[in-house]
């Protein structure tokens, strides 16, 4: 009879997983909760203890760190010495090992819990057992995924079993998942420090970044290459990723690393909003952005901002593309589009794009997450740069579009109106995605003018004038920065604005002030500036 070894802290799909085993004739060994959750469904499981013939001890510390299991997993079956060795000391071969190890990451993420009981939640057992599985890839299967458990019923029950290449594939994901496990270990315990005699942990999220960060992704595919044809890249992605981690390509010619770079700048931008939204990219920056009824009206609004320069752009949606919103993409040449979905009777209206990248990819869950938790990644010349995602909390909360927005504070004779302050909200929000220096002209709905990357706050208020293809008058303006001079206000005022926020900070902010009222603008400071490089 052959032999599996299950002791899991995770039991999702563990049940029907056993069961799937014994059915195909193997013996079940468990530990402790595993073999009592077993054992209450009325299923056969033997016990560690009576394979080893020695009792769990050290409140459990040790159970599985025994010859009879690690001498049944990592003999080799093909090697007649080892199935010797093994059975004159009346140890049986273990053919299959499911394990997921103690939640450590669970336990490190709740505040309060002392250091001596996070040092109980370090798996010892477990990892060794699946180092061991896997070293014996080629007998054992090794199993630490329980969305795998199927995959390996239906091989185990193949006439001719597993063949290498799922084994090997099974080996590398336990690699995979022992080494994420130590790096979270080490990754928590940098935050320990000597405080005195003890040992003191800061809550999780402490004020600084962690003092080990170890990120470990897995490479999805190969690109044609990188930002230029003599470059060689690859699109990575963590384990059960959300955003373009996960993302599912449904249609259109391989993505390249600049599409890629372009999708996570929509996405990014279209996560600002809670209402229908919708933006064009190039190159990073947005062309046109707006908000809509609904996904069709906020796209078109979007690509008629700058219809030029939306040509061949990377669209991006925060809703799923309905018929109406497909037409309207497929109308004109985009690139690529990332949304959160498509309906089924819109996938025949893209696919009249074939070369179109249709990406569907869930950025949802990036909106919901507390700050200090997601992390960015920069590399520079033999370093790395890690820091939190800049988010524009002061103009995310909810509105009722007439009252002053409560984290902007107006500095001039003259405040806001309603419309205005509904504008200013508006491009407040957009004018964080766009390159610094960086100011734009919006309407309450849409942007009007884009002035992005420029060296020279007043030279961004130019490029974007240069850029408008309708009327200025009666727009807001946003600057991600402060002006250091008046002269960027002068230009504004030029243009048409009548109200602008910025985040103040100047040392001539009372020059710019000043200027502000002399022109009859609104001017709100958030006290808080984007810079996007």
């Amino acid at each position: 009879m052959r032999r599996a070894l299950l002791s899991v802290s995770d039991k999702t799909g563990l049940l029907e997983f056993a069961r799937g085993l014994v059915a195909q004739q193997f013996e079940i060994i468990s530990t402790g909760g595993t073999a009592r959750a077993l054992a209450e469904a009325g299923l056969p499981v033997t016990g560690v203890s009576e394979v080893t013939k020695f009792p769990e001890m050290l409140d459990g510390r040790v159970k599985t760190l025994h010859p009879a299991v690690h001498g049944g997993i990592l003999a080799r079956r093909h090697l007649a010495r080892d199935l010797a060795a093994i059975a004159a000391l009346g140890i049986h071969p273990i053919d299959v090992v499911a394990v997921n190890l103690y939640p450590f990451a669970a336990a490190a993420a709740r505040a309060g819990v002392p250091l001596d009981a996070l040092i109980e939640e370090i798996d010892i057992g477990g990892p060794s057992l699946v180092r061991g599985a896997a070293k014996n890839f080629r007998d054992v299967l090794v199993v630490v995924d329980p969305a795998t458990y199927p995959s390996v019923l239906a091989a185990l029950s193949a006439p001719a079993g597993p063949d290498l290449a799922f084994r090997f594939d099974l080996a590398r994901r336990a690699f995979e998942h022992t080494a994420a496990y130590d790096r979270m270990i080490a990754t928590t315990l940098g935050e320990v420090r000597a405080d005195g005699g003890s040992l003191v942990r800061p809550d999780p999220v402490p004020d600084g970044l962690p003092a080990v960060f170890a990120p470990w992704w897995r490479k999805r595919r190969d690109l044609r290459y990188g930002e230029n044809p003599h470059q060689r890249a690859a699109w990575y992605a963590a384990a059960g990723a959300a955003g373009l981690g996960g993302a599912e390509v449904l249609q259109g010619k391989e993505l390249s690393f600049t599409n890629l770079l372009d999708l996570d700048a929509a996405a990014r931008l279209v996560l600002e909003f809670t209402e229908p939204a919708a933006v064009v990219i190039k190159h990073t920056n947005p062309c046109g952005a707006a908000t809509g009824a609904g996904a069709a009206e906020a796209y078109v609004r979007a690509r008629e901002a700058d219809p030029i320069s939306a040509f061949g752009g990377i669209a991006g949606l925060n809703r799923p593309v309905d018929v109406d919103t497909a037409a309207a993409i497929v109308s004109t040449f985009i690139e690529a589009i990332v949304v959160p979905g498509v309906e089924p009777d819109a996938r025949p209206v893209l696919a009249r794009k074939p070369n179109m990248r249709v990406v569907v990819a869930d950025a949802a869950a990036f909106a919901d997450m507390a700050a200090g938790t997601d992390f960015e990644v920069r590399s520079v010349l033999g370093a790395m740069l890690v820091q939190e995602r800049d988010r524009v909390v002061e103009a995310s909360a909810p509105w009722e579009g007439s009252a002053p927005l409560e984290a902007f504070r107006v500095v001039t004779k003259r405040a806001p109106t309603p419309e205005e302050w509904r504008a200013l909200r508006f491009a407040w929000r957009i004018c964080a995605h766009v390159k610094s220096n960086a100011v734009i002209f919006t309407g309450p709905d849409r942007t009007l003018a884009v002035g992005a990357g420029q060296m020279s706050r007043v030279d961004a208020v130019r490029v974007a004038v240069m850029k408008a293809t309708a009327s200025l008058d009666g727009s807001v303006a946003a600057s991600d920065a402060f002006f250091p001079f008046r002269d960027g206000l002068d230009a504004l005022a030029a243009a048409g604005a009548t109200a602008v926020v910025q985040p103040g900070g100047s040392v001539r902010d009372d020059e710019v002030i000043a200027a502000a009222d002399e022109h009859g603008l609104a001017m709100v400071f958030t006290g808080r500036r984007h810079f996007r490089h």
